[in-house]
């Protein structure tokens, strides 16, 4: 049979995005409803299409609460507050929207629920700088964070250091109400304590030491979120947490899976939880393709191999140009597999925004790097410069969906023939 491997790689992005749309997964996740108040509360790239779930789920119900989410990610809701705030770097209408949020789930009682609905994204959009700290010393230290090329587990532990509600603090100011999370994962593992650096959930790692994190991010960070990531916190109360995972990046990796049987190729999962240097993982999944196309080996064609996970992009001293984690993969990949006969490759993040652009990813086909060449792009440079977004553009390579209203980190598919 005649098959279009981009149109195949296009729907099984989309099967993976669709398999945790709020919409379909919230309600089979709700608590039973109690005796008082319901209190909703919710950071994340998705908070706002979940609590327009919630509400549709419980439509008599009578409800209130206030969410926050990325600019652009709002959808209409009857009962609860949606706030819009910045991502990645935190701006104040994140900080003001973590005070209504503190507010809301205070002076509840036992009989009461607070629903919190967390998502990826959550912890720059709910920012409350720990005491001390100012929010511009927090924003300082989230763009270090993101040009340090650290691991997200990494991100999330300074960021509940640094923070007035994170590492289950969202969870302590709404006692002695108890406390339902419904959350979509983002992260490898999902972790709660990594999903919006869990406001949630008791941190046992809280007095970790973070002297390494600190030389990582060198002088240029703030006096004072030093001081507070060398000090060894007073711990917290631990408290047992009542968490439900309604979507993850291994369902959405299965979703595409499934499809991809039903086309007649063969899905082999790599791993929901694949790290490390943007480029240099484009470089490994090169060979592994590689090796499947040329020997049959780990899987033999027609195949997709899938893999989830998050890697990173350090950025040196000189301004990068336009490009995002997804499409720096894709490009190292390409340049690796330098037009390797039959094989395809789609890399987005789930969220439908791969960075800080308005691509979710892009494609790779065996002439990408000779059109590319042909509009007078040399790809090697452009990688060393982290420009892959504008070359996919010049190409006509970008995939772009807009804002998905959920996020399972980035979904990867190679197709091999």
């Amino acid at each position: 049979m005649t098959r279009d491997p981009k149109d195949l790689l296009l729907r099984l992005f989309g099967a993976a995005v669709d398999s945790a749309d709020p919409a379909k997964t919230v309600a089979r996740h709700l608590p039973e409803i109690p005796r008082g108040r319901i209190v909703v509360v919710g950071a994340g790239k998705s908070a706002a299409a979940m609590a327009r779930a919630v509400e549709d789920a419980w439509p008599g119900v009578d409800l209130s609460g206030v969410v926050v989410t990325r600019y652009g990610h709002a959808v209409p809701t009857r009962r609860i507050e949606v706030i819009e705030a910045a991502h990645p770097v935190p701006d104040q209408a994140g900080a003001q929207a973590a005070q209504r949020i503190l507010d809301a789930v205070g002076g509840l009682g036992p009989d009461d629920l607070v629903l919190a609905l967390i998502s990826g994204g959550g912890s720059a959009l709910m920012t409350a700088p720990a005491p001390g700290l100012t929010l511009d010393e927090k924003m300082q230290v989230n763009r270090l964070l993101l040009a340090s090329g650290a691991q997200i587990s990494v991100m999330n532990r300074v960021r509940r250091r640094l923070s007035a509600i994170k590492g289950g603090r969202l969870a302590l100011a709404a006692a002695p109400a108890p406390v339902v999370t419904l959350a979509i994962s983002d992260v490898p593992g999902d972790d709660p304590l990594a999903i919006a650096s869990g406001p949630t959930v008791h941190d046992p790692d809280a007095g970790a030491d973070l002297s390494e994190v600190v030389r990582m991010l060198g002088p240029d960070l703030p006096e004072t979120a030093r001081r507070l990531l060398l000090e060894t916190p007073e711990p917290l109360p631990a408290f047992q947490a009542n968490y439900r995972m309604i979507s993850t990046p291994m369902l959405a990796l299965e979703a595409a899976a499934a499809i991809a049987r039903a086309d007649g190729v063969t899905p082999l999962i790599l791993g929901d939880a694949i790290e490390g240097e943007a480029s240099a993982t484009g470089q490994i999944m090169a060979g592994i393709a590689r090796s499947a196309a040329l020997h049959g080996q780990p899987v033999k064609g027609p195949a997709v191999l899938l893999s989830g996970g998050e890697t990173t992009v350090t950025i040196g001293a000189t301004k990068p140009g336009r490009g995002g984690r997804n499409t720096e993969f894709l490009l190292a990949m390409a340049l690796a597999l330098d037009g390797l006969p039959g094989v395809h490759a789609l890399a987005g993040d789930t969220d439908g925004i791969d960075g800080s652009e308005d691509a979710a990813g892009a494609t790779v086909a065996p002439d990408t790097l000779a059109r590319a060449r042909a509009a007078g792009l040399d790809p090697a440079k452009v990688l060393a410069g982290h420009d892959s977004y504008s070359l996919f553009d010049r190409i006509g390579d970008l995939v772009k969906t807009g804002p998905t209203l959920t996020n399972v980190n980035d979904f990867r598919a190679v197709y091999i023939p």
